[in-house]
C-alpha cells in the first residue's frame, strides 16, 4: 500500500509473538492448552455454583458472573490467533479487528467492574455480618452486575467508535496476537488527540473508580480486621478475601504496568504483560478460587461423584 495516495487499508496483520516458525508453534500449543484448561475451568466453577444450592449466595453469584466474563475474554483474542496460525495467515479484517477491540474493551471493563463489587461483597460480609442479608439482596446483586454491563458496553462503544472514525493508510501491521487499541491507534494517519485525550480522561476515569473501590473497601476490611480480638477470627476473615485479593493483584498489576503511559513507548515486555491478562489471568481465576475454597471444593466434587 501507499501511503501517499491515502489507500483505505481494509484488514490488519497481527505478528504475533514471535516471527519464528519454532516458536510460533510452540506459542500455539500453549494457547490452545491455556484456552481449553479457561473454558473449562470456568464452566465447572459456574456449573458447580448453579447445581448446589449452597452456592446460590452473592459472592458466588458475583463468582459465576466473572467466570462467564472470563470466557468471553479468552474467546475474544486467541481463537483467531489459533485459526490464523493453522491457515498460515497472519491477516485480520478491517471489520474483525473493530468487533474485537470493542469486545476487548467491554471484558476488560467488566472484569474490573465484577472485581470491586466483590470487594464490596467481601466488605459489607466482614463490616456489617448482621446486615448482610439485607444489604446484599437479590435484587441489589442483579443491578450491580447489570449497571456493570451497561457502563461497559458504552464505554467499549465510544473507544470503538473514536476508533472507526479514523484513517488507516499504509502501515497495517499491529506487533501482536490481537489488535491491541494502543497499537493499532498508533497506525492510524489521522489525528488520534481525540482519541488519546478520551482514553487518558474517560479510560482513565471508567478503569480507575473501580481500582479505587476496591483498595477503600479493603481498607475498611482490614481496619476490621486488625480490631478483631481472636487469631481465629483474623483468620476466618481474611480467607474470605485471599483468592479475590490475589486475582486483583494479578489483574491490575498487568494492566496498570501496560497502559499507565502513552502509546509510542509500548515495548515486547508489555506485549508479554498484555498476555498475562488476556491470557492468563482467566485461566488462573478458576484455580485460584477453588483451591483456596472449600465450599468451591466441595461442589465439584459433589459433581464429580454424580457423573
Amino acid at each position: 500500500m501507499d501511503g501517499n495516495n491515502q489507500t483505505t487499508v481494509t484488514e490488519f496483520l497481527l505478528l504475533g509473538l514471535s516471527e519464528e516458525s519454532e516458536q510460533e508453534d510452540l506459542v500455539f500449543g500453549m494457547f490452545l492448552g491455556m484456552y481449553m484448561v479457561t473454558i473449562s475451568g470456568n464452566l465447572l466453577i459456574i456449573l458447580a455454583v448453579s447445581c448446589d444450592p449452597h452456592l446460590h449466595t452473592p459472592m458466588y453469584f458475583f463468582l459465576a458472573n466473572l467466570s462467564s466474563v472470563d470466557i468471553c475474554f479468552s474467546s475474544v483474542t486467541i481463537p483467531k490467533a489459533l485459526v490464523n496460525h493453522m491457515v498460515g495467515s497472519k491477516s485480520i479484517s478491517y471489520t474483525e479487528c473493530m468487533v474485537q477491540i470493542y469486545f476487548l474493551i467491554t471484558f476488560v471493563t467488566l472484569d474490573s467492574f465484577l472485581l470491586s463489587v466483590m470487594a464490596y461483597d467481601r466488605y459489607v460480609a466482614i463490616c456489617h455480618p448482621l446486615h448482610y442479608t439485607l444489604m446484599m439482596r437479590p435484587r441489589l446483586c442483579v443491578l450491580l452486575v447489570t449497571i456493570s454491563w451497561v457502563i461497559a458496553n458504552l464505554n467499549a462503544l465510544l473507544h470503538t467508535h473514536l476508533m472507526v472514525r479514523l484513517t488507516f493508510c499504509s502501515h497495517n501491521a499491529v506487533p501482536h496476537f490481537f489488535c491491541d487499541p494502543y497499537l493499532v491507534l498508533k497506525l492510524s494517519c489521522s489525528d488520534t488527540f481525540i482519541n488519546n485525550v478520551t482514553i487518558f480522561t474517560e479510560g482513565g476515569m471508567i478503569f480507575m473508580t473501580p481500582f479505587v473501590c476496591i483498595v477503600v473497601s479493603y481498607a475498611y476490611i482490614c481496619s476490621k480486621v486488625l480490631k478483631m480480638p481472636s487469631v481465629q477470627g483474623i483468620r476466618k476473615a481474611m480467607s474470605t478475601c485471599g483468592s479475590h485479593l490475589t486475582v486483583v493483584c494479578l489483574f491490575y498489576g498487568a494492566i496498570l504496568g501496560i497502559y499507565l503511559h502513552p502509546s509510542s513507548s509500548y515495548s515486547l515486555q508489555d506485549a508479554m504483560a498484555s498476555v498475562i491478562f488476556t491470557v492468563v489471568t482467566p485461566l488462573t481465576n478458576p484455580f485460584i478460587y477453588s483451591l483456596r475454597n472449600r465450599d468451591i471444593k466441595a461442589a465439584l466434587r459433589k459433581i464429580i461423584l454424580r457423573s
